[in-house]
């Protein structure tokens, strides 16, 4: 493919003008038997580009371990995205924001004490170059300069919102070069922050959802020569538990791309697609208030959660029309949906019941941290002895981010860092009752300073103010659930696996509905569809064709508090919630 040249009056593909049209697709948020119906949708809206985030935490979940297989086959990815005459612009990161875990960045990186991520520390920097010496080379051949379909390389991502330290991005600049990139590299940030977030050199890109002509004159004045391009032109918007669905009309987003792609510039739509916040995935917010995004990320984008184009996409379409060519063919029509049915989970287990089956209690004279544990996701479920009965108060300087309590096997009590809760009042019933505190990682924080955002216990924890000897500290990354001892269902106490299985014909997508339960986890197949949670606004979760097989499957839940039923149903439609008014 050619290689893209940044000239002073704009793009220049293979020495001819050249606009990016491009749409955002995160092919880690999803499944792999998809990507390929993605891209052809991609491609049949009008775009000449995809863009996508790598996300750090996901490719190298320990130090010195890196994958590129299975859902994370990035060459793959490319592979396929080229077969569609598809440029890529590649947002390696090392931060990437992307409502994601941790905005990307492995967690144990948090495990050394004081370091200062997205910066100059040297903790930091060896880990993003050891990084990106695992990343770059598998893909050098997919960079343009190789007749690959990588026309650019982001550099780092909307840092102007975090810091302004030139010499860092420098440092990426440098480390991104000695690892063989050698596409154009730009930055991108929100108007307000252009100044702080850019390095001499490099293009410079602005982020918005309206008021086209005011962004793209705030980076001009900033940049007067070279392309103009609006990196992420929001088009929806992410949820959060507790909050509505948020919506955008698609006659107003529309209208706002035409106003924008009449100024001529280049542009990438966020989201084309966005897809789904599988397992563990979701990051979080945390602006004074922890706030943990659902674990859909359907963005109310052009495609769907199951990749259907919507009216948006159409409408969309139409304005590309005026300004680029478009395939002359219809209109994809949604995909098969899996028939309403009810599924009987008849099979339990009781979670305190199957904690060595994801690791060994560490017995020290405090809890320890998730990050402590080498433990990225998850819960952590920790527990000491009580020395005396009677009323009891119980003490956490900071829950991270949703502590279960209780006494002797019974819960007592919920602290939430969402609600600020550091206190919980109870009785212990006999001398040497046994207190357990379960800790869920509800997602770490992606965006701003809040970034450092270890999990678990933190600080002192105490009894009537008196901080108990011993704890154990338990990891429950549940990260493999097949061998739970699941036994015909009964009355349990506390969290519990809940399992039972149903008969398919064929394949599809569906959406697993639970109502009449808590809060938890869900697995069709082994395969993690992720949280719910009855705060919502999301109601039901996105079960991908791919992770279904003719004939019998099946389903777990792991509840985590209590459930009115015994049964789950598959629908053929979502359920994410009330619209915005």
């Amino acid at each position: 493919m050619p290689r893209l040249e940044i000239a002073e009056d704009g793009f220049r593909l293979d020495d001819r003008p050249f606009r990016i049209i491009s749409g955002g697709l995160h092919y880690f948020r999803v499944h792999p038997e998809q990507w390929a119906d993605r891209l052809r949708k991609a491609r049949l809206l009008g775009l000449n580009t995809v863009e996508t985030y790598v996300p750090w935490n996901l490719h190298a979940p320990r130090p010195g371990e890196f994958r590129l297989d299975g859902g994370l086959d990035l060459p793959r990815f490319l592979d396929l995205a080229a077969a569609e005459d598809l440029h890529v612009l590649l947002r390696p990161g090392p931060y990437i924001c992307a409502e994601w875990e941790g905005g990307g960045l492995p967690p144990w990186l948090l495990a050394q004490d004081g370091i200062e991520l997205r910066s100059r520390d040297p903790r930091f920097l060896e880990a993003v170059d050891g990084y990106l010496a695992a990343l770059l080379p598998p893909l050098k051949p997919y960079l343009s300069g190789a007749d690959g379909p990588i026309i650019a390389v982001q550099l780092e991502n909307e840092y102007g919102a975090y810091g302004n330290d030139t010499g860092y991005l420098a440092d990426l600049a440098g480390l991104l070069r000695t690892h063989g990139v050698d596409v154009p590299l730009f930055t991108c940030d929100q108007p307000a922050d252009l100044a702080r977030g850019g390095l001499d050199g490099v293009l410079r890109t602005v982020n918005f959802g309206s008021r086209a002509e005011e962004g793209l004159d705030r980076l001009s004045r900033l940049q007067p020569a070279g392309p103009r391009m609006c990196s992420e032109f929001w088009i929806g918007w992410f949820d959060r538990w507790g909050g509505i669905h948020t919506t955008r009309d698609a006659a107003d987003a529309a209208a706002d791309l035409d106003r924008l792609l009449a100024t001529g510039a280049s542009v990438n739509i966020y989201m084309f697609h966005g897809g789904t916040n599988f397992g563990f995935t979701n990051g979080a917010n945390d602006k004074g208030t922890y706030r943990p995004t659902v674990t859909s990320y359907d963005y109310d984008a052009l495609l769907d959660e199951a990749g259907d184009p919507t009216p948006k996409y159409e409408a969309f379409r139409e304005t590309i029309a005026r300004y680029a060519p478009v395939p002359d063919e219809p209109i994809p029509a949604p995909g098969p949906k899996l028939a309403p049915t009810v599924v009987e989970l008849d099979t339990s287990a009781a979670l305190f019941d199957q904690v060595e089956l994801f690791g060994r209690p560490v017995l020290t004279d405090r809890p320890l941290t998730m990050e402590e544990l080498g433990q990225s996701v998850g819960f952590v479920l920790y527990g000491t002895e009580l020395p005396a009965a009677g009323p009891a108060v119980l003490r956490v300087d900071e829950v991270r981010d949703r502590a279960q309590v209780f006494v002797d096997g019974q819960p007592v009590g919920v602290l939430e860092r969402e609600n600020h809760e550091h206190a919980l009042a109870f009785v212990v019933p006999r001398s040497g009752a046994r207190l357990a505190i379960l800790v869920e990682n509800q997602g770490r924080v992606n965006y701003g300073p809040g970034i450092h955002d270890r999990k678990g216990l933190l600080g002192r924890v105490t009894v009537n103010d008196e901080e108990p000897a011993g704890w154990s500290s338990s990891p429950l990354p549940l990260d493999r659930i097949d061998d739970l001892a699941v036994a015909p269902a009964g009355p349990l106490v506390g969290p519990a696996f809940h399992r039972g299985s149903f008969e398919l014909d064929r394949p599809a997508d569906g959406y697993l509905a639970l109502d009449g339960w808590t809060k938890g986890h869900a697995w069709i197949n082994g395969f993690p569809l992720g949280r719910y949670w009855s705060r919502g606004p999301q109601t039901t979760l996105y079960v991908p064709a791919p992770v279904l097989r003719p004939g019998r499957n099946e389903i777990t839940v792991l509840e985590l508090h209590a459930t009115t039923t015994r049964t789950v149903e598959l629908r053929d439609r979502p359920g994410l919630g009330p619209d915005q008014d």
